[in-house]
């Protein structure tokens, strides 16, 4: 009987070893892209842009170009990349303390002007490069290394939903929360994120994917813990799109 093959290491994903935590989304995400870009036949036509925080390794990982922008810049820089290339499929991989705190502003505006650009927007509610301090998605309660009683509204103001903000600007053509937390979860990720980058290359604005990822470091979980604590707590106010 032949053997079938059901499993693969995506051609994309270079041999270096993940410098995520355990039980982190990111890896897995990382994945994701790599298989969506591959099916596309657009490894030498793609063109990523990394800020500053947990993503900005990625150039280590996933073999296309790579550009680093400062922290919370990403959407400027991709602005400019995407005008001089147009032919290039150009994204961002942001993360929730890049994108909603100091980069609120290059976010919303590339938005608004419809940018041809995609942005990957990872919320795990937490900064989890610099050991897990409140961030600006951080749910009311939440405890983390700044706010050890848990986020309250009248000290620290409200989770910022910012794909629902973003998704209101006549520029946004396209808008989807995906997570990668179960095996459903990664086909329906890959399935909108090729859906955003042929948006993208069809010239019909930004696509903003974000996704509810898990801290594990960041949350003092361990990885069990964290997937079921995103289905119980996460999940609840970031609801998933339904494709």
């Amino acid at each position: 009987m032949a053997e079938e093959l059901v499993y693969k290491k995506p051609r994309l994903l270079t041999d270096k070893d993940f410098h995520f935590c355990p039980g982190c989304s990111h890896g897995t995400i990382h994945k994701v892209i790599a298989e969506v870009i591959d099916q596309m036949g657009m490894e030498n036509s793609s063109i990523g842009i990394t800020p500053v925080g947990c993503s900005v390794l990625a150039y280590n990982y996933i073999d296309i170009d790579w550009v680093q922008a400062a922290h919370g810049r990403a959407c400027a820089v991709a602005t400019g990349i995407k005008r001089l290339n147009p032919s290039k499929l150009v994204f961002t991989y942001q993360g929730d303390g890049d994108l909603a705190a100091i980069g609120t502003g290059e976010t919303i505006h590339a938005a608004n002007r419809g940018d041809n650009i995609v942005v990957i927007y990872v919320n795990n509610a937490v900064y989890g490069m610099t050991g897990g301090q409140m961030a600006p998605t951080t749910l009311l309660g939440m405890k983390t290394v700044t706010t050890p009683n848990g986020r309250d509204a009248k000290l620290h103001g409200y989770p910022f939903k910012v794909g629902e903000m973003i998704s209101q600007l006549e520029g946004v053509c396209y808008f989807t929360r995906q997570s990668v937390h179960t095996a459903a979860g990664v086909r329906r990720a890959r399935k909108a994120l090729r859906r955003a980058f042929e948006l993208s290359m069809e010239g019909r604005g930004l696509s903003f994917v974000e996704f509810v990822g898990t801290c594990s470091s960041g949350w003092k979980m361990s990885a069990v813990e964290a997937n079921k604590w995103l289905d119980e707590n996460m999940l609840p106010f970031y609801p998933l799109s339904a494709e």
